[in-house]
């Protein structure tokens, strides 16, 4: 067997490159799993976001769906737990004083004792990340929705089953 007459000759270099690129293939690693819980953070907080968006909808199609308007007062719905960390509270208040159908080319129009009755439907609605507490990752969100109704000129339309008002 013949042995390298030059083996005190070599310097290292290879060690020094291969311990170089292991420091920058590290560095990439630990940016690249930075990066993917920043995003995973993100994508928490639009799916929590979400979540609200949908029970502020459903906060308003239960408001209207109820059929309770009241032209004097606001009328304030029960609270909707939507699951254990989504819930809304729905409010149908006055918007303003009735306005007279505009003329008898709508078929009911000035003279007819037919009124609008102009009203504004609210949900707001809160997703908790945790059921029980709040925390500054909640994510919240307020839907409004302007409508009318035409009904008899009188002091209040009132339509559907009403409860008393405390």
């Amino acid at each position: 067997m013949i042995m390298p007459t030059n083996v005190g000759k070599q310097s290292g270099a290879a060690l020094v490159v291969g311990l170089l690129l292991l420091v920058v293939i590290t560095v990439l690693a630990v940016s690249g799993m930075s990066t993917a819980t920043t995003e995973l953070a993100m994508a928490r907080n639009d799916q929590s976001y979400e979540n609200a968006f949908q029970a502020a909808e459903t906060g308003l199609e239960q408001a209207l769906a109820q059929n309770r308007f009241d032209a004097l007062r606001p009328v304030v719905l029960p609270e909707l737990k939507i699951n254990n960390h989504d819930s809304v509270l729905a409010e149908i208040r006055p918007d303003r004083d009735p306005t007279i159908v505009p003329d008898r080319a709508f078929s009911l129009g000035v003279g007819s004792g037919v009124v609008a009755y102009h009203f504004v439907a609210e949900a707001n609605a809160v997703s908790r990340r945790s059921p029980d507490t709040e925390t500054d990752r909640d994510s919240k969100a307020k839907h409004t929705q302007a409508f009318y109704i035409i009904g008899p000129q009188g002091p209040a339309y009132i339509t559907g089953p009403q409860e008393p008002t405390p």
